[in-house]
């Protein structure tokens, strides 16, 4: 039975991987910070489950503090190490920049100096992000696109792949990233503007508000399933050899198609006039707005698109995506729209 440890288990991406871990027949060990309220929604299953609950096991850590990253990895002992624990949002970042960077980019070699110290033969996987392109020189990017990123958040994760990198050249170990572009699903958090449209689509539709409010609908991105993409987590570490690796399904969408997509599962059709931050989107037929733009959601540096060329994954690994785009709209939109109730 292989052993894997994953910080950031609480999360979307920590909740999938733990799952397919688990179907593999792998004992799995989260990371869990400590905190007056319980965080563990999407992982109750697995606690709760005769099948998993003797193979899933959770310590408290953090990857502000070292010694505790030392203690879990010294009493796990895995094989296998997952870094997905972050200050993730790229909005916050620019709000906590000193905290993203403490957590995001620092965090990450006190993590891979706890598994040097204690399991130097444990294969590490550092999740990357697309944001570290930023502003692209070249699309759709791949692992030789020079990077720019245009945040705290992607500053702090460029730092992180490097310490990855590295640890590789340096000391021998098996250090890999990913470079995730977007991936989403009913168990992303409410304040990416993913999950923040389908549930605002299903709070209108059950008449619990008007309208949702957005930043830059022109932003175009590479959104995926977060199922498909833990599998490609599995397999950078199953490889022969530490690399790293663009993830993504090549293909590209706005947040204002985002948005018609997820209207039209609940039968609505939008329109749009106005333009920049005057802009609204109305429903036809009814004439009420939607959707409407507030510039205090745009960036300070915007990230215009982000595309992945993720060849080099189908090549290696063997691995390509299976929910596309209209698919998991709906699967957010269905979600949502069983969780909320009519008033």
């Amino acid at each position: 039975m292989r052993t894997a440890l994953i910080t950031g288990v609480t999360g979307q991406d920590g909740s999938y991987l733990a799952e397919l871990l688990l179907a593999k027949g792998y004992q799995v060990h989260g990371v869990v910070r400590r905190a007056s309220t319980f965080n563990r929604g999407r992982i109750d299953h697995l606690r709760a489950d005769p099948a998993t609950r003797d193979r899933f096991f959770l310590h408290y850590g953090d990857l502000g503090d070292p010694e505790s990253l030392t203690s879990v990895v010294d009493a796990v002992r895995p094989q296998e190490v997952y870094n997905l624990a972050a200050q993730s949002h790229v909005g916050i970042s620019f709000t906590m920049p000193t905290y993203t960077g403490d957590v995001t980019a620092i965090g990450t070699v006190r993590l891979l100096e706890a598994v040097r110290r204690k399991v130097p033969e444990a294969r590490l996987y550092q999740a990357s992000s697309s944001e570290l392109f930023g502003k692209a020189e070249e699309t759709p990017q791949n692992e030789r696109t020079p990077f720019h990123p245009r945040s705290p958040y992607a500053v702090a994760k460029l730092y992180s792949f490097w310490a990855a990198v590295n640890f590789r050249e340096a000391y021998g170990m098996f250090a890999a990233n990913g470079i995730l572009f977007n991936h989403e699903s009913p168990r992303r958090g409410e304040n990416f503007v993913t999950r923040k449209i389908t549930r605002a689509v299903a709070e209108i539709t059950r008449g619990q508000r008007e309208r949702v409010t957005l930043g830059n609908l022109e932003a175009r991105r590479d959104w995926g399933y977060a199922g498909d993409f833990v599998d490609a987590m599995w397999r950078i570490l199953a490889a022969e050899k530490p690399d790293d690796f663009v993830i993504g399904t090549g293909e590209t969408h706005s947040v204002r198609e985002l948005c018609e997509a997820a209207f039209a599962e609940v039968g609505i059709e939008l329109e749009w006039e106005g333009g920049g931050g005057a802009e609204v989107g109305r429903e036809r037929g009814a004439g009420t707005v939607r959707v409407a733009v507030d510039p205090k959601y745009y960036r300070p540096a915007e990230v215009d698109e982000l595309q992945a060329d993720a060849a080099k994954a189908r090549r290696v690994l063997g691995w390509t995506p299976t929910v596309a785009f209209p698919e998991l709209v709906r699967m957010m939109v269905r979600s949502d729209l069983a969780e909320v109730k009519r008033p």
